[in-house]
C-alpha cells in the first residue's frame, strides 16, 4: 500500500538513526528548525535590541495564529507560553472562588502536573477539588464525570486524551454540561492537537491549553493558551506581566490590560522556543490532521494486533474512535524492557501503570510497527532486560 505521508520522512533527521515512536513524549525534529534557530541567532547578532520591534515582540500572538490552524480556532485567540502549568496557573488567576461556586472537577488520570497546580492553590480553603475515579486505570466513566460537575463547580480542567492510556475523552459532552451549570472548561490537548482532529470553536470551550513538545515537533519552551473571544475582554488574570499591559512601553505603575487576547500573555516570551516550534506546525497544517488522524487509527490497530498476537497485554481503548495516538502495552518488566528496547535504538517510553507507550506518527513506516514488538517479544522471551524499579520513566 503507498502511503504518501511517508514523503515527509526525509524532513526529520533521527527517523535515519533510530526507529522513532515517542511522539506522544517527543516529536522528531524538523531539518528546518536548523535554519530557524539560526535565523534566530543571526537577527539577535545583527538586529541586536531593534529585534523586539522587528517581529519579536509580537511573536506569542502571531506563533499562536499557526497554533490556532490546527485546533480550529480564529485568529488573535491563542498566545504562546513557557508551558500548561503556567497556562493553567494564568487561568486560575482569572477566577475568585466563591462558597457557593468553588469546586474544580478532573479525573484522578489527569496528567499530574496540572493536578498540582489546582492542589496548591486550594492548599488555603478557598477551592475544592473533585477527583472523579476510574474503574480500570484506562478510561474515565462519561456519566460519573458528568455526574461531579454540579452548581457548585467553578472549573473542569480536563485532557482530552489522557497520557497513560491514549483514552479519548468525549470534550463535547463535558463541555456542555459544565455551560448547563454555569462552570468553565480548560481543555488540555497536549495529547490530541496533531494527531486527532477537533475544532475548540466548534466544541465551544472556553479555554485550551497545550504545548509542541510532542505531536506538533515543535520541541519545548512553545506551550499555548487559548481563550475564546467573547471571554478576552472580561476577565482579568493576575498571573501577569507588562506583555499583558494595554501599552506596555509607557512604563506605567498601573496596570491597564490590553483589550484583547494580548491580557493574557505576562512577562518576556522564550523567543527561541518560538523560532523552533514553527516548523512542526508549518508541516502539520500542510498534510491536515484528518489525514494524520486517518494513518493513526490504521497503524495503532495494527500495534495492538500484533501486541496481543505476541502475548502482551493491550492498556489502551480498543475502539479506534476512543483512541489517541498511543498504544500502551503491559508487563511487569516494562520498565526493564523499554530501557533495553531504548539502547537498541527503539525509542518508546514507559509511565508507571501504563507500561510501554508507542506512538506512529505521520512519519512512521508499516513495518516499523512489527520491527518494535518484534523486539519487545525477543527481549521479553530471552530475558535480556535488567529487572528494574516501576516507578519513574525510563529516561
Amino acid at each position: 500500500m503507498t502511503d504518501e505521508l511517508l514523503k515527509w520522512r526525509r524532513e526529520f533527521p533521527i527517523l535515519d538513526q533510530t526507529v522513532y515512536l515517542i511522539s506522544h513524549s517527543l516529536g522528531a525534529m524538523p531539518k528546518k528548525t536548523y535554519e530557524r534557530l539560526h535565523d534566530y541567532a543571526e537577527v539577535w547578532a545583527t538586529r541586536g535590541v531593534r529585534a523586539w520591534a522587528e517581529g519579536w515582540w509580537n511573536m506569542p500572538v502571531t506563533v499562536g495564529d499557526e497554533v490556532a490552524r490546527i485546533i480550529g480556532a480564529g485568529e488573535r485567540t491563542v498566545v504562546m507560553h513557557q508551558n500548561v502549568s503556567i497556562c493553567q496557573s494564568l487561568i486560575l488567576s482569572c477566577f475568585d472562588p466563591t462558597p457557593k461556586r468553588n469546586k474544580i472537577v478532573y479525573s484522578e488520570l489527569n496528567f499530574p502536573s496540572v493536578m498540582y497546580v489546582y492542589e496548591a492553590h486550594a492548599r488555603n480553603g478557598t477551592l475544592r477539588i473533585q477527583t472523579v475515579k476510574s474503574d480500570d486505570g484506562i478510561t474515565v466513566p462519561l456519566e460519573r464525570m458528568l455526574a461531579a460537575i454540579d452548581e457548585e463547580t467553578l472549573l473542569v480542567p480536563f485532557s482530552h486524551v489522557l497520557f497513560k492510556s491514549a483514552f479519548l475523552q468525549d470534550a463535547k459532552a463535558i463541555t456542555e454540561r459544565a455551560h448547563e451549570v454555569g462552570a468553565m472548561v480548560v481543555l488540555d490537548t497536549y495529547q490530541s492537537a496533531g494527531t486527532v482532529p477537533f475544532s475548540v470553536t466548534d466544541l465551544k470551550v472556553d479555554f485550551a491549553t497545550g504545548g509542541s513538545v510532542k505531536w506538533l515537533c515543535g520541541g519545548p519552551g512553545a506551550g499555548y493558551l487559548y481563550v475564546r473571544p467573547d471571554l478576552q475582554q472580561v476577565l482579568r488574570p493576575r498571573t501577569t506581566g507588562w506583555m499583558a499591559h494595554e501599552s506596555p512601553f509607557a512604563f506605567e505603575t498601573d496596570l491597564q490590560y490590553a483589550p484583547d487576547v494580548s491580557r493574557f500573555l505576562h512577562g518576556s516570551p522564550a523567543i527561541p522556543a518560538l523560532y523552533a516550534a514553527q516548523s512542526g506546525y508549518e508541516i502539520i497544517n500542510q498534510i491536515g490532521v484528518e489525514a494524520i488522524r486517518q494513518k493513526s487509527m490504521r497503524q495503532t490497530a495494527r500495534l495492538i494486533d500484533l501486541a496481543e498476537e505476541a502475548g502482551f497485554q493491550v492498556t489502551s481503548p480498543k475502539d479506534p474512535a476512543q483512541r489517541g495516538g498511543t498504544i500502551t502495552v503491559g508487563h511487569e518488566q516494562a520498565a526493564g524492557i523499554t530501557k533495553e528496547l531504548i539502547r537498541r535504538e527503539f525509542i518508546v517510553d514507559y509511565r508507571p501503570g501504563a507500561g510501554v507507550r508507542i506512538s506512529p506518527h505521520f512519519y512512521t513506516k508499516d513495518e516499523e510497527l512489527e520491527l518494535v514488538i518484534g523486539e519487545m517479544k525477543k527481549i521479553r522471551d530471552g530475558h535480556t532486560f535488567h529487572a528494574t524499579e516501576k516507578v519513574g520513566a525510563a529516561f
